[in-house]
């Protein structure tokens, strides 16, 4: 972690050091302040929805990577590393500590449509060099309410930023995708099934409903529960015609079916 350059793994410190240096580029400076100022900031005088969002930020414990493409390869298999490597070391490194990636924005700008097969055509990238099968116990069809994406054999849940949104500003990022990966164990004990997950739940809603100033998603819901669906939960829709209708994403047993990041 904290090795030279910025397509690595960072924590919060590194970051901060590396941008008052002069070594972030500035779309990642662009990138990193949005991301800070919409957690820490207010929003018609309503603080970010997610409030384990806010202490992670404010308490530092947040790790952190830069993507110079959502399409080249080489890029797309330095995220893979990076991702494994905080697997290895995300749970020592503080209670709850996901890992958010900036990625730089295109030349042309895209709307809704090319956000979506934007972020699609990340994870199938990822799912394509996976250097650990797909976890046996999670379904490898997404229209099931226990699919989620995994990377190296954990079930996680990538939650997207983007510059389309008008009305949902906790998911707006006005300089271009941003996707935070949180592990599935992040989640324990606040999962819909259990009292402190429904009471959370409420707690977010009800801070997005004033965030937002919209009532909250449609698609919101919980992994596991009968009728609700993980995917179309990572890039919420702004305009149903420009979004898809199916996940985009093809999911197989079949391993390895690329050797990159198992060589590397």
């Amino acid at each position: 972690m904290n090795e030279p350059g910025i397509d690595v793994l960072m924590n919060q410190a590194t970051v901060q050091r590396r941008i008052d240096s002069g070594k972030v580029p500035d779309w990642g400076v662009a990138h990193y302040e949005s991301f800070r100022d919409g957690l820490l900031g207010e929003r018609n005088d309503a603080p970010f929805p997610c409030y384990f969002g806010i202490e992670t930020e404010r308490e530092g414990d947040g790790l952190y990577s830069f993507c110079s493409s959502m399409t080249d390869k080489d890029a797309l298999l330095a995220l893979g590393d990076t991702i494994i490597e905080y697997l290895d070391i995300y749970e020592d490194h503080a209670e709850r500590a996901p890992l958010t990636v900036f990625f730089e924005p295109p030349e042309e700008s895209l709307d809704e449509s090319g956000y979506h097969e934007a972020l699609w055509h990340i994870l199938q990238f990822l799912h394509v060099h996976d250097p650990e099968p797909w976890p046996e116990g999670i379904p490898t069809n997404p229209d099931d309410e226990r699919w989620e994406f995994c990377f190296g054999g954990e079930p996680m849940f990538p939650t997207c930023r983007a510059p389309f949104y008008e009305d949902r500003k906790s998911r707006y990022c006005p300089v271009g995708l941003e996707i935070t990966f949180q592990p599935r164990s992040l989640f324990e004990g606040v999962t819909a099934d259990t009292q402190a997950g429904q009471t959370a739940r409420k707690v977010i809603q009800e801070r997005m409903k004033d965030y937002d100033g919209v009532c909250p998603h449609a698609d919101l819901g919980d992994w596991g529960v009968e009728g609700d669906r993980e995917w179309v939960q990572y890039l919420f829709s702004e305009d149903e015609q420009k979004s898809p209708d199916e996940c985009p994403i093809r999911i197989t047993r079949e391993h390895p079916k690329s050797t990159f990041l198992i060589d590397a």
